[in-house]
């Protein structure tokens, strides 16, 4: 998989690139990233990637010329291999799903979005999709580019050293991930669940299951009136409720 990344601050991606899983699956050759500097296609002495917007207002706007020539540098709009996404507080919410759907693409590309926003032009030019990482707004958007690469490219086989870790990750199906206990078996008098100690399989796995339904219930309803529940489900909320 190649990811580009279109950024006015490259070096802020230097550290977090280089470091654990991501690094690691650079180097076998998972993913390709690159980093695109927008200044490197400016055309005035001082670099500029930002203007005054035409109406007034406070605040900058992204304009469309350097943003336009970057993106004619690794992509056309007569190719049709890659998907472009814009960081922006206006855009429609990232979430599991979403970061699934863009681990199956051959080619991303990721602008981070900066001031007010960007020249509204560049939609015409490019098809490209708007993604907030929440209901907040970041100075830049470096720090949610990385949240969205990370998040996306766990999902590429291989990436991970087994799959199942993923597999089990809160929100994989619709639902927070159930607790998790290491050794040793007893910490200061709290002791690990028995059924977890108990090698019974389906056992194990109908704990975990209930209990990721109680999470889910107790702190993102929203998640789980979304969600398809199977018989199994119903049946255990069926007994968390009873257990309340």
């Amino acid at each position: 998989m190649r990811i580009s990344i279109l950024t006015i601050f490259p070096n802020f991606f230097l550290s977090p690139l280089n470091e654990s899983l991501i690094k690691k699956a650079q180097t076998n050759g998972l993913i390709q990233i690159k980093l695109i500097d927008i200044r490197d296609f400016t055309k005035d002495k001082h670099k500029s990637v930002d203007d005054a917007p035409f109406g007034g207002g406070a605040g900058m706007v992204m304009m469309v010329e350097p943003l336009s020539l970057a993106l004619n540098s690794i992509a056309s709009p007569e190719e049709k291999d890659y998907h472009i996404i814009l960081t922006s507080a206006q855009g429609k919410k990232f979430d599991q799903e979403k970061a699934f759907e863009l681990s199956q693409k051959e080619h991303l590309i990721i602008i981070c979005g900066h001031y007010k926003g960007i020249d509204e032009r560049i939609k015409s030019l490019y098809d490209l999709e708007e993604l907030s990482i929440g209901d907040y707004v970041l100075t830049g958007g470096e720090l949610p580019a990385l949240v969205i690469l990370d998040s996306l490219v766990r999902l590429i086989p291989g990436f991970l050293g087994n799959f199942q870790s993923a597999e089990t990750d809160s929100f994989y199906e619709g639902l927070l991930g159930y607790p998790e206990y290491t050794r040793p078996a007893e910490f200061k008098g709290l002791k690990v669940p028995e059924v977890l100690l108990s090698g019974n399989h389906e056992k194990i796995r109908l704990w975990r299951k209930k209990e990721a339904l109680k999470k889910t219930l107790e702190q993102r309803l929203d998640l789980l009136e979304k969600k398809i529940l199977s018989p199994e489900d119903k049946k255990l909320l069926s007994e968390i409720e009873k257990g309340r």
